[in-house]
């Protein structure tokens, strides 16, 4: 595609794809939150934990549907990202986009899944038997939980590798700044090892994707994306040697020659009699 025909096609998705991905990040936030609130056990005994689990199931199964919401959103916000990255470089690989969507699709369906599943087993360990500790091992040790968990961790890796490239290439080409590209890498990390509850920075670098789509941003938009080519950030070497150049390339001041001044009738000002020629005297005879 042409830079021509690459700036007409995201003129014309910009206003989808700001909403994407500011909804993207609302909605990652808005599920932990949800998650976070209702009752939770303060001790750590299985029997306890699906008692508990039972009483909260509402919020459990509203907040994966958000964060299902939120996957598909941060799916299609990468696509978007990736199809603007190799419209300037097409030698970079089209999987990036399929991880993306796949880690998406496959995290949003795994989650929403695990989370009914876990309800009916819950109400079923409440509501039947002798509600003991053998009972509580039996009903979250299927091989249907424990495929569903594996399939949600596969989808969270392959959303999180999708993070880490996209960020990674969108960087090189010139569509995000060097922050906001080793941002995106940090937050694709965060999608495996979570630090905090809330997933603040992933919901951070959507928004300030979202608001760099609306063609606001701050210092003003990379290059790139007016363009509709790849413009490269220059390294450091290449900032120090410019710096240099724009230094060697001030002129020097000159100093400037005064004219001494002269007297009326007497040798010039400044000039002392040891740097006058002295007159030879005649003797008188």
């Amino acid at each position: 595609m042409n830079p021509e025909a690459t700036l007409s096609y995201e003129a014309r998705v910009r206003n989808r794809q700001v909403a994407m991905a500011a909804l993207a990040g609302i909605l990652l936030i808005a599920a932990a939150a949800i998650q976070l609130s209702g009752p939770h056990t303060k001790v750590d005994e299985l029997t306890v934990d699906l008692i508990t689990a039972n009483q909260r199931f509402p919020l459990d199964l509203i907040a994966s549907v958000v964060n299902a919401v939120a996957s598909l959103a941060i799916a299609g916000t990468l696509s978007h990202l990736m199809v603007s990255v190799r419209n300037r470089n097409s030698e970079i690989k089209p999987y990036i986009r399929i991880l993306a969507i796949v880690g998406g699709v496959v995290a949003a369906i795994t989650g929403i899944v695990y989370a009914i599943v876990v309800a009916l087993k819950v109400h079923q360990f409440v509501t039947t038997g002798a509600q003991t500790y053998s009972e509580a091992n039996h009903l979250t040790s299927a091989p249907g939980l424990l495929v569903l968990q594996l399939l949600g961790q596969l989808g969270a890796l392959i959303l999180a590798v999708a993070f880490v490239l996209v960020a990674l290439n969108a960087m090189r080409v010139g569509l995000l700044s060097k922050f906001m590209g080793y941002l995106g890498i940090f937050a694709g990390v965060l999608t495996l090892f979570q630090i905090t509850q809330i997933p603040v920075v992933q919901g951070y670098w959507l928004a300030a994707v979202a608001y760099l789509l609306s063609g606001r941003w701050p210092t003003g938009m990379p290059p790139a994306w007016t363009t509709g080519r790849a413009e490269a950030w220059p390294s450091s070497a290449e900032l120090r040697a410019r710096r240099a150049a724009g230094a060697g390339a001030k002129p020097t001041a000159k100093p400037v020659a005064t004219p001494e001044p002269q007297t009326a009738g007497g040798p010039a000002a400044g000039r002392t009699r040891a740097t006058t020629s002295k007159r030879k005297r005649k003797r008188r005879s």
